[in-house]
């Protein structure tokens, strides 16, 4: 059985223009300007777009500003999509506010310019945004984490990243054989001196109906896609409006509780959202981080206790909801690049995921 609907209440993403090699790109901070006092991760990357994806990157006033004001970003935002010789634009890193820029976006300029922006994260705020307007964005791949990675880019992000920055059409997403989530320190050259450590995948873990589901991606970070309830922005009030299309959720290295995961999917079902998405597609979730260093055990159970939430919100609202755990598309690495907006089939018969760049 297939599944399919598209939303009536808001306008049909469409891709737009892809960059080629040689061409500008714009890197922003649109939620934090890291860059400025961490500047080996971004150099690294920016270095890579130049040599590894044929990409001139191009910097704004707020590039590298820690502080700025969301009037500034968003005036970088405006400056790049609307400059005809930048491409497509890419975000620095996420954090915690960008939810403070959404109501200085002047919409009908980005609806008349649009480019493929690539992000996560905080980035969510915009990414939906970006939906709401008729875009296809993209989840995944910002300079500092990604590009910027220590060693050299992972070869699964690598390829996710250049189909989704050059091509059109679908891409079959694959397991990790190896991934990490632990991190060092991103002030010390010794970081990037040698390939970080990883551990070996265990592949993805399939929920509910053997059914093949195909709809538009709709969702990313899981928590600030509850500021985004919170605040009433963004979110389509109609639950119908999500009716067909395929949620994916990610939750960042702040290690939200499982309790707090539940929560945020128990509000999502009270309001009638969460039964709409015959699909979810659940990242694999950071389990450390600098300020939690939890030992292999602990990682673990911080896993084990997440995914228990999600289970116990999709029995209590969306029973039939075909579900895909650890799938690489968070705050993990390798990281591959979902389409927001764009087409994805989740195939439960199969055990397949593509996506539509």
């Amino acid at each position: 059985m297939t599944t399919h609907s598209e939303p009536s209440t808001r306008p049909v993403p469409a891709h737009p223009p892809k960059p080629a090699p040689g061409d500008r790109i714009a890197v922003l901070s649109p939620a934090s300007g890291l860059a400025g006092i961490l500047p080996m991760p971004h150099d690294l990357g920016l270095e890579r777009l130049r040599t590894e994806f044929g990409l001139e990157p191009v910097e704004y006033p707020t590039t590298r500003k820690m502080g700025a004001t969301p009037q500034e970003r968003a005036a970088d935002l405006h400056a790049a999509f609307a400059d005809p010789t930048v491409k497509a634009v890419m975000a620095t890193i996420g954090g915690d506010d960008q939810i403070t820029v959404l109501p200085f976006l002047d919409r009908e300029l980005l609806r008349a310019n649009p480019k493929p922006f690539f992000g996560y994260s905080d980035n969510t705020n915009l990414l939906l945004a970006l939906r709401n307007l008729g875009m296809v964005s993209y989840h995944g791949a910002c300079v500092m984490v990604e590009l910027g990675r220590p060693g050299a880019l992972d070869p699964l992000t690598a390829e996710s990243l250049r189909a989704a920055l050059f091509t059109s059409g679908p891409y079959e997403l694959r397991p990790a054989g190896r991934f990490r989530d632990t991190d060092r320190d991103w002030a010390d050259p010794a970081t990037f001196t040698a390939e970080p450590e990883t551990r070996p995948g265990a592949g993805w873990t399939w929920h509910g109906p053997r059914k093949v589901v195909e709809g538009r991606a709709w969702g990313g970070n899981l928590e600030i896609l509850s500021g985004l309830l919170m605040a009433d922005r963004e979110i389509e009030r109609d639950p119908a409006a999500y009716e067909g299309d395929v949620l994916f959720l990610e939750t960042s290295e702040e290690l939200p509780s499982a309790e707090t995961v539940f929560r945020i999917l128990r509000g999502m079902g009270e309001r009638g959202m969460l039964a709409r998405f015959p699909a979810l597609l659940m990242a694999r979730p950071k389990t450390w981080s600098l300020d939690r260093r939890n030992s292999p055990q602990e990682s673990l159970a911080y896993a084990a206790g997440q995914r228990e939430a999600v289970l116990r919100a999709l029995a209590a609202y969306a029973p039939g909801t075909l579900a895909v755990f650890d799938v690489d598309f968070g705050h993990t690495d390798p990281q591959v690049v979902i389409p927001y907006g764009g087409e994805v089939r989740v195939d439960g018969v199969e055990r397949r995921i593509t996506v539509t760049y």
